[in-house]
């Protein structure tokens, strides 16, 4: 079977998606560690540091609607229900996350990290279940 033009280019968009996704984790975890394990907590570094994670964010975040705008109707209703889905989940899950530790009912303090990772998680899931859905 020919791949299409248009396989092609999503197949494109999703190769550089995941690049700049490494990018941008991999830059996250620079400005995390490299203050202490790298650089010796030198703020100007830090900062630079920071600046380079927001940049590779925003094209991260650029690359996202470029492959979301190539996908057919199909894939792109899969991929806004599933972010809408985590979305959704993470704001009612993370303000439900912080008022328990507001009011002191969990012992550790919220960390930003369990909801990202909750997101990601209903993110894959509902992919995962929009795919077999419509399949």
């Amino acid at each position: 079977m020919k791949t299409t033009n248009w396989e092609i280019q999503v197949k494109k968009n999703t190769k550089k998606l995941a690049i700049w996704t490494a990018l941008w984790t991999s830059s996250m975890a620079l400005a995390t560690f490299g203050p202490k394990f790298i650089w010796d907590e030198n703020t100007i570094l830090t900062i630079l540091a920071v600046l380079l994670n927001a940049l590779l964010g925003l094209g991260m975040i650029l690359m996202n609607i470029r492959h979301i705008n190539a996908l057919d109707d199909l894939q792109k209703k899969i991929q806004l229900d599933a972010m809408g889905i985590a979305l959704g989940t993470g704001v009612v899950g993370g303000l439900s996350y912080s008022l328990l530790d507001i009011t002191n009912l969990i012992s550790n303090d919220a960390e930003i990290s369990f909801l990202v990772i909750f997101m990601s998680v209903t993110y894959m899931i509902s992919l995962l279940i929009g795919q077999k859905r419509y399949k």
